[in-house]
């Protein structure tokens, strides 16, 4: 069922062609993609460093419409004055996007993609200083090369350190980038590599980066005091130890930024105690129309609403991008995930619907909200 309501649609984000103008491999199982952003969207696709784009490739061989999302390794300097957007891209075992970005995605194509969202990112200001810091692993170092690029080109009293982990020297994303980086910076950019499988430059430099690493780091070569906001990016465990680390510190919670890539499967949650056991009523609201469905009581909003509405915005599925992002006007749902929404956000009705299950008997979510 379908109705006509009658105030305005917010625009909605939608995805667009863009030309790929280099594809660079990065390590061998990593490329960083390159677009050409045309005049005319380079305000469309106007950025924060930090933010993400999602991405879409239909299967040749099974027809789904495959979508992933990926962090900008670019600065928005880049984009508005040389139309140039990169994201970096390590590649999954089996993955629908990855494992055609790193084999087959080459200069001349296009690629379908969303303009920037997501809220890993602050405001930067010439007229700052701030002391930032990062601790990453893996592919984790995407958003927080622009972070850092842009960080030090635009607030020249402000410094930066950042931890990186890896396996071996020979899997570092970006490991030209950073050098440069360094190079330009000397004196504000502080660049810590940390391996698990190979020799650093001392012990406290050769382990994973796990939560008796970082306090270590912390109390000897990290300057954990002086720093004003921390950006933590990569694997769940390593995320959610530093986060633990620095609040066991006093770091305030609004200091932190957090971003994750992936989250591990896990079995899917149980039923919540309060759903109704026949399912519910709900109404989505996407571009000034209404649209009623009536779901099961073990689906997730998205997935159900899915059938009515195919053009709904969604990317990951895990709870992690943001892009499913609505607010409930009417009854109540609960997520068995959140990995993106800020606590503001939360307090104002806002929900990933790809992890929403009705927990009322009738549900109304506003993606125009």
């Amino acid at each position: 069922m379908t109705v006509t309501i009658t105030r305005p649609a917010r625009r909605r984000p939608s995805f667009h062609a863009l030309p790929v103008d280099a594809v660079d491999r990065l390590t061998d199982d990593a490329v960083a993609i390159t677009f050409a952003v045309p005049a005319e969207l380079r305000a469309v696709f106007a950025f924060k460093a930090g933010q993400h784009l999602t991405v879409r490739r239909v299967d040749p061989d099974s027809g789904e419409d495959v979508r992933r999302s990926y962090s900008i390794c670019s600065t928005p300097t880049e984009l508005a004055e040389r139309g140039r957007l990169r994201i970096g891209v390590r590649e999954v075992p089996g993955g629908a996007f990855s494992s055609f970005a790193c084999a087959a995605l080459a200069a001349g194509e296009t690629v379908e993609v969303m303009p920037p969202l997501g809220h890993f990112t602050t405001d930067f200001d010439p007229a700052r200083t701030r002391h930032y810091g990062a601790v990453v692993a893996g592919s984790g170092i995407t958003p927080v090369l622009a972070l850092v690029a842009t960080a030090l080109a635009v607030e020249p009293d402000s410094t930066f350190t950042l931890v990186y982990g890896n396996r071996t020297a020979r899997s570092v994303m970006f490991a030209e980038e950073l050098a440069d980086l360094k190079d330009r910076y000397r004196e504000r950019l502080h660049l810590l590599h940390v391996l698990s499988r190979e020799p650093g430059e001392s012990w406290l430099l050769s382990g994973r980066i796990d939560a008796d690493r970082l306090g270590r780091l912390l109390d000897s070569v990290v300057p954990g005091a002086q720093i004003d906001e921390w950006f933590l990016c990569g694997p769940y465990g390593m995320v959610t130890d530093a986060r633990e680390v620095l609040a066991a510190r006093g770091v305030p919670e609004q200091a932190v930024h957090t971003e994750l890539f992936h989250v591990d499967a896990t079995p899917p949650p149980p039923r919540p105690a309060t759903a109704p056991a026949a399912g519910a009523d709900v109404t989505i609201m996407l571009d000034g129309r209404a649209s009623g469905l009536r779901m099961g009581p073990d689906e997730r909003v998205l997935d159900a609403a899915l059938r009515v509405r195919p053009e709904l915005p969604y990317a990951c599925k895990g709870g992690v991008c943001s892009t499913c992002k609505a607010k409930v006007v009417e009854g109540e749902v609960s997520m068995a995930r959140n990995y993106a929404l800020e606590p503001d956000e939360l307090a104002a009705g806002y929900v990933l619907t790809c992890q929403a299950t009705p927990t009322t008997d009738r549900v109304v979510i506003d993606y125009d909200a």
